[in-house]
């Protein structure tokens, strides 16, 4: 079987107005769906986090594919060594044409099923209320514990990740306070994108402390930063943004600056790169959790069958996947059962294309003006004065 095409297709999926660090969300996420074509009429899908910015990577590394054979990974991961973000996306087309290839699901090339259920934890944002938006606005700690509230009636979720560094840091703290005074059995964990100073992340570690917080995600910058946290308080800390590659690792550990890493196969060499990722944390005593971004049902399929592979992830994984309304897969939306989801059913990811969906969601993409997202600009629409900096706090 060798590779022919790489079809890619980009798309816009409506977001609503999610606060961060950085800004809000913008009206729009961006995707890229890759269509892996071969010589023996199957095809592989993958999804890629991006938007214009990446069309460009992706085609050079299509480019690159052509002619070799799905089944060489390493071969190719040597050969797009310098497309580190379409390597990633490219592997799991690879590994969901191989797995139709034989009937199998993508699980059984990854090593076979060690959970049959991946649990998920709601993503919880302060937010500003968007058109036909069903959320409403959330933008204080009461407000929160309803949005919570909710996450857990609908979709069963048990852990909670409050996207911090928004509000003032005490009334954030405030807001996981009320969080595990409604939830009290239920874990709890907070991420303020490395907006506060140490002397700020140590003061809210030490008032979170009694609220057993599961873990504190990248409360300050740098590993130096983190470091200094994290010899102040008995909290985990935990990071997508100090650690994101194998580079990285040796300092982290060195520095005793993080206690848990978040995956993410975009960003970590692919499904296969994040099993490598594992085993290292395995043998320096790291925890392991997964990142999320606004994601589609091919990204989720892939994370549960990583997930359901990988035995020191023990973690809830994160998900935006509630907060898209829209989806490019038949039958629409995956649904979360008890707050988690098994390995779809069928040949390789268990997921197939909605040509309408990925049409209209393409449409949406051509339209926009900027193709790129950008949450401080998003912000200053809302609010001219608006001055996206570190530490803001």
């Amino acid at each position: 079987m060798r590779i022919t095409n790489l079809k890619l297709t980009p798309v816009a999926v409506p977001d609503p107005p999610l606060r961060n660090s950085w800004g809000v969300h913008a009206p729009y996420a961006l995707r890229i769906i890759l269509e892996l074509e071969t010589d023996e009429g199957v095809t592989g899908l993958s999804e890629a986090n991006g938007g214009a910015a990446l069309l460009g990577e992706l085609v050079a590394a299509g480019k690159a594919a052509e002619g070799e054979t799905p089944w060489h990974l390493e071969r190719l991961r040597v050969k797009l060594r310098g497309l580190p973000r379409a390597w990633s996306a490219l592997e799991v087309a690879c590994l969901d044409a191989c797995a139709r290839s034989i009937g199998r699901p993508v699980y059984d090339l990854l090593g076979g099923l060690v959970r049959p259920r991946v649990p998920f934890a709601s993503y919880l944002f302060y937010k500003y209320e968007g058109e036909n938006d069903r959320w409403g606005d959330v933008n204080t700690p009461e407000a929160m514990v309803g949005e919570a509230r909710r996450f857990r009636e609908e979709y069963g979720f048990t852990t909670h990740k409050l996207k911090g560094g928004v509000l003032p840091p005490d009334e954030e703290v405030e807001t996981m306070r009320l969080l595990r005074e409604a939830f009290p059995h239920d874990r709890l964990r907070i991420d303020p994108n490395a907006i506060w100073s140490v002397e700020t992340s140590i003061r809210v570690a030490k008032a979170l402390e009694p609220l057993d917080i599961e873990y504190l995600e990248d409360p300050t910058h740098g590993l130096a930063g983190m470091a200094a946290v994290a010899r102040q308080t008995h909290i985990p800390l935990s990071t997508n943004m100090v650690v994101n590659d194998m580079a990285d690792l040796p300092m982290a550990v060195e520095m005793r600056a993080v206690q848990v890493i978040l995956c993410d196969h975009h960003y970590w060499g692919g499904l296969t790169g994040c099993k490598r990722l594992a085993s290292v944390c395995e043998s320096f005593h790291l925890g392991l959790s997964m990142h999320s971004n606004n994601h589609l049902g091919i990204t989720l399929a892939a994370m549960v069958h990583l997930a359901a592979t990988t035995p020191h992830l023990i973690y809830a994984c994160d998900t935006h996947y509630p907060w898209q309304e829209e989806d490019v897969i038949v039958g629409g939306k995956l649904r979360f059962e008890d707050g988690s989801l098994t390995p779809p059913a069928g040949p390789g990811l268990g997921v197939e294309l909605d040509r309408d969906q990925l049409a209209k969601l393409h449409e949406n993409f051509q339209r926009m003006a900027t193709r790129n997202r950008d949450d401080s600009a998003e912000m200053l629409k809302r609010d001219p004065y608006y001055l996206p900096f570190r530490p803001r706090w």
